[in-house]
């Protein structure tokens, strides 16, 4: 069987390097390659115990998985005659609906709860957010750079007709 090059696919996604803990980075020992059963059978999904002033109690904020990101993401457009376009009502109740879970690790909220939780207080909310965002590696700018994204396919599209 002959050896080939992968096929290098090249991106407009600004590159990310995780930095490496310094005790890794001085070791002199080999590098340890992952497996598909190690990744796979990994418990990288981390939360947090997080107190509301505003609701007084506890509740765990989880990290999202990179499916949960992706329906959370989806969730953020609407279809239109043309397309999509943003739709960012209720951005921080989405989140924290997928994201809030009570002491056994259940969700507190279902999809159906976005409106009433939307209707909270919005420090509360603000501050659930903040710490979703945190545990599922979404950054601010992630938003501005879906929609680009989308703006972007859908002029090609448009051009295409």
């Amino acid at each position: 069987m002959e050896n080939r090059e992968p096929d290098v696919v090249e991106t407009d996604f600004e590159e990310v390097t995780t930095p490496v803990p310094e005790e890794k980075a001085n070791a002199q020992e080999p590098k340890l390659f992952l497996t598909k059963e190690a990744i796979l059978g990994a418990e990288d999904l981390h939360h947090e115990d997080v107190f509301v002033k505003e609701w007084n109690g506890w509740v765990q904020v989880w990290a999202l998985s990179g499916q949960e990101r992706d329906r959370y993401e989806s969730s953020l457009f609407k279809e239109v005659k043309k397309g999509m376009k943003p739709d960012l009502r209720n951005l921080r109740a989405k989140l924290v609906v997928m994201c809030v879970r009570d002491q056994n690790g259940k969700r507190l909220f279902s999809n159906n709860d976005v409106e009433a939780l939307g209707r909270k207080s919005s420090a509360a909310l603000d501050m659930l957010y903040g710490k979703a965002q945190e545990l599922s590696g979404l950054r601010p700018k992630d938003v501005e750079e879906l929609q680009k994204n989308l703006e972007s396919v859908q002029k090609e599209d448009s051009n295409s007709d």
